[in-house]
């Protein structure tokens, strides 16, 4: 059930049509069920849910997220601040947690 929550958060993320950059961005609320507004957090979910799969099911997912890791990477823009130690999705350059819609 996380698994898919997760791969809808990522696909919706990328959802909008255009090529303006969008910006991940935090949630304060520590409850489970809002930790997938941040879509770096849903891409630490699919991480780690690839890394337990057998061979077969994660090279059926790699396949997915390498299209949608393209999308993210063309969609985001680097932090050159960001901790070089995070994931390469956590180094994106982030947006406003107010506006809770990945657009400046």
């Amino acid at each position: 059930m996380a698994t898919a929550a997760a791969l809808r958060r990522y696909r919706a993320f990328m959802s909008p049509p255009g090529t303006r950059p969008r910006y991940p961005y935090g949630d304060d609320c520590g409850c489970p069920g809002c930790s997938l507004r941040d879509v770096r957090h849903a891409r630490d979910v699919l991480a780690t849910v690839l890394r337990n799969l057998d061979p077969q099911d994660r090279a059926e997912l790699a396949r997915l997220l390498a299209v949608l890791d393209t999308r993210y990477r063309s969609r985001t823009l680097p932090d050159p601040h960001a901790d070089p130690h995070q994931p390469w999705w956590h180094r994106r350059l982030p947006g406003c947690p107010f506006t809770q819609s990945g657009l400046v």
